[in-house]
């Protein structure tokens, strides 16, 4: 993409992202008020984790792909926010002592750090029993059996077939040594089935048939594995203070990524190469589907 098309495209996701971070937050700041009793700790920890700082790029997919079917953003913000919860809770899980060990999350500390092991295990527990709650309420939509598809898609996306198997399989990533194929299923499932699942819910919302979604489900494969190989490139060449976290941690783990296989060059050609592909998939869509091409190209540009 051209150096100015490449700004115009940063430039939408960028405003439209900010807008969807300002209400995301609003929603957390709503749901989350502190009680006045013995729970409050638990509430702090969960504001802490969920208000402020991160992409919002999972909402901001549905908010995209909502665009689609001209469905409503109330609905759209309900459901980024409900995978917020789940994404949310990951981050706090993976960030303890006895997954990652990190210090630090979106520039502030991690909440194991900033409260205690224990209310942080109870703070990501909460946020993913919240996903649901927000998902199986009738202001998410007004069709039960909508609600109820919502609800299977989004635990099958967190679940061992989805998120959770793809954190068990890098933790084995430790202790073997994984190829090409293993390290792209993976992050299939670490990071791509939550990608997946935010294009598909507003399909679901809108009552695409399974079979007339499959332009989409190429969107999100494509730019699920971009948005890993881009975040394996930030590992290496990236700014801890630009990404709020430490890097280079896979690297001194021993861990096999797309950079360590593939190399910088041919890893930065491979997401590009995605991008193309993911945009392919939406030929069939005109000016309506213009965020989600933004978005695609987005993602290998970022510097965070």
């Amino acid at each position: 993409m051209a150096g100015g098309e490449t700004a115009s495209a940063g430039a939408l996701v960028k405003a439209r992202a900010a807008e969807v971070a300002a209400a995301i937050d609003t929603a957390f700041d709503h749901l989350l008020s502190v009680p006045d009793d013995a729970r409050a700790r638990l509430y702090e920890a969960m504001r802490h984790a969920a208000i402020g700082g991160g992409k919002r790029l999972r909402p901001l997919l549905v908010q995209a792909t909502s665009d689609l079917f001209h469905l409503s953003r109330e609905s759209a913000l309900r459901v980024g926010l409900a995978i917020e919860c789940i994404h949310v809770y990951s981050l706090v899980h993976d960030d303890l002592p006895a997954m990652d060990d990190d210090d630090m999350r979106r520039g502030k500390p991690t909440v194991h750090k900033a409260f205690d092991e224990a209310t942080a295990i109870l703070a990501g527990d909460c946020l993913h029993d919240l996903a649901f709650q927000i998902l199986s309420d009738e202001e998410t939509h007004p069709d039960p059996f909508v609600r109820i598809e919502l609800v299977r898609a989004l635990a099958l996306a967190s679940g061992p077939a989805g998120m959770a198997g793809g954190q068990m399989m890098d933790l084995e990533a430790e202790h073997a040594r994984f190829d090409l194929a293993t390290v792209t299923r993976l992050q299939n499932l670490k990071t791509g089935a939550l990608i997946a699942f935010c294009v598909d819910a507003a399909a679901i919302m809108a009552r695409i048939p399974e079979d007339a979604r499959k332009g989409l489900h190429g969107y999100a494969r494509d730019i699920g594995l971009a948005f890993q190989i881009a975040d394996d490139l930030l590992d290496v060449e990236g700014d801890a203070v630009l990404a709020g976290k430490a890097l280079g941690k896979d690297a001194a783990a021993g861990k096999e990524t797309f950079v360590s296989l593939l190399g910088v060059d041919r890893a930065r050609a491979q997401a590009h190469m995605l991008v193309d592909q993911a945009k392919a998939h939406l030929r069939g869509h005109g000016a309506e589907a213009d965020l989600l091409r933004a978005i695609a190209d987005y993602i290998v540009e970022r510097d965070r």
